[in-house]
């Protein structure tokens, strides 16, 4: 079980030079200085994912889907909040959480010139887990996504279907509890797409182990297909919260599209009170 109260972060953005040759010469020998604007990409994000569930965080580009997701990753230091999972403290920079997670972050990251078995393998050995075991789970997770025919294969050239696999495999061969996904599905054709569904749904499954799944999206089929509790994330702020169909009660919409546009952009702060 993941649950998050309160998280905040801010970025300091350097602004862009002018056009202006004189302006650009002044900065350059310290006459003028850079403007700065602070972003708040996170702005008290509250929720909580519980097991043998799927958990959606759905919000346009730039919500602050990703940059929350990181956080809970131990990945990128919160400024503000808490999180726990499995009812220990994610503390950025440590590896007491990161064993019982797994993370797919939007850029793959495979090593081209390894194969996908040695992909997975690699990470198995990050996470301390005996050779055998993590030969044993490489063939589990082949089997159980459908890639035993290119296990073997450089992962240089691979598809976007075929890159998905081998990441997502890499990133459950030490078989963790809670499972987070930023925007899993960017760039997968309707076929790769649909087999990562039902695999999901199988890892929520207590044949699949009943895991913790939280995955990132702007996709509103994929919402309405796929996830037991959506989070709203607009400009920071997670602005409702409930299933597909207490979202669409909140709203007063009969179409899901309908009901995000209203909740996370037209009246949020009804979504809010309408949520607690």
């Amino acid at each position: 079980m993941i649950i998050v109260k309160g998280l905040h972060k801010e970025f300091v953005r350097v602004g862009k030079s002018s056009g202006n040759g004189l302006v650009n010469v002044a900065r350059q020998l310290g006459l003028m200085k850079k403007s700065t604007e602070v972003v708040k990409a996170v702005n008290g994000v509250s929720f909580s994912a519980r097991d043998a569930g799927i958990t959606g965080l759905l919000g346009a580009n730039g919500a602050g889907k990703t940059t929350t997701l990181r956080m809970i990753a131990a990945l990128l230091q919160a400024d503000s909040g808490t999180m726990h999972v499995d009812g220990e403290e994610v503390k950025a920079g440590t590896s007491s959480t990161q064993s019982h997670m797994g993370v797919l972050s939007d850029a793959r990251g495979l090593y081209p010139r390894l194969t996908a078995r040695e992909n997975i393998l690699y990470y198995g050995h990050l996470h301390g887990m005996d050779a055998g075991l993590a030969e044993q789970r490489t063939r589990q997770l082949a089997q159980w996504l459908e890639m035993e025919a290119i296990l073997d294969r450089r992962t240089d050239g691979f598809s976007q279907g075929e890159r998905m696999k081998t990441a997502l495999a890499r990133a459950l061969v030490h078989d963790p509890k809670n499972i987070i996904l930023d925007e899993p599905t960017n760039g997968l054709d309707v076929v790769a797409t649909r087999a990562l569904r039902e695999f999901l749904r199988f890892l929520r499954s207590p044949e699949g182990g009943g895991k913790c799944i939280i995955f990132s999206t702007h996709i509103m089929q994929e919402v309405e297909r796929l996830c037991d509790q959506v989070v709203i994330v607009a400009q920071g702020k997670d602005v409702a919260h409930g299933t597909v169909d207490e979202l669409l009660q909140q709203s007063g919409e009969d179409n899901f599209e309908d009901a995000f546009v209203k909740l996370a952009f037209l009246h949020p702060q009804a979504a809010m009170k309408g949520a607690q």
